[in-house]
């Protein structure tokens, strides 16, 4: 199959936290901390995939009874972030994520990656990894603000000239769906990063347990 095959076939949108990098235990540590800075209870991994939801600081609502000041806000962001990336630097690939990386390139197919970290952290990582050089995009967070990833998107399908009926989302959070309905999109859903199956069943999209199953989903939907 012949790169001309592939531009005209499927495209993969891949989230890089909770999907690609098995990072949920970083998180869940990274958040915990931040919290004990704070004063606030630990968190569970399963109270936290309950709750998870972007806007983030609306999460930290559904902890505190209330919004974060926007001073709260910037210890909690402040912190996560600071005890994240003492943690992010130990954590390793999905399951099978490489190996399905590497296959879809050699058989002809794009795709590109779209994550909300900070651009300038996402891009050395991914290349640490060794994949950077599967994906024909990779674009991270390049502001501060708090949103989804809908606006991210039709900028990084505008930037890949790819029409989004030939493309699927692949991620771990509602917003990666919410971020593809907004484009005309599809989506998959992974439960090994941020969210529970239940919360992730509600959103009405497929929902995987692995990355392969994600990939064979994709197949299917486009």
């Amino acid at each position: 199959m012949g790169k001309h095959d592939g531009l005209r076939g499927k495209h993969l949108v891949w989230d890089w936290n909770g999907t690609l990098l098995d990072d949920i235990g970083a998180v869940i540590g990274a958040t915990n901390a931040a919290f004990a800075e704070l004063g606030l209870e630990p968190i569970t991994l399963e109270r936290y995939r309950e709750l998870y939801t972007v806007p983030v600081p609306k999460f930290y609502e559904r902890l505190m009874g209330r919004l974060p000041t926007d001073a709260e806000w910037a210890v909690m962001d402040g912190a996560f972030h600071r005890h994240y990336w003492q943690r992010a630097e130990s954590c390793g690939l999905t399951s099978g994520a490489a190996e399905l990386l590497a296959a879809r390139q050699a058989s002809g197919f794009t795709q590109s990656l779209l994550s909300l970290a900070p651009h300038a952290e996402l891009i050395p990582l991914v290349r640490r990894h060794g994949i950077a050089e599967r994906f024909l995009r990779m674009d991270g967070r390049v502001d501060t603000s708090t949103d989804g990833k809908s606006g991210h998107m039709v900028r990084h399908l505008a930037a890949l000239r790819v029409a989004a009926e030939r493309v699927v989302v692949i991620g771990d959070a509602a917003d990666d769906a919410v971020a593809a309905a907004h484009v005309g999109a599809r989506a998959v859903l992974y439960t090994g990063g941020s969210h529970s199956r239940a919360s992730l069943s509600r959103v009405g999209v497929p929902v995987v347990d692995s990355l392969e199953e994600a990939v064979a989903v994709a197949e299917e939907l486009v």
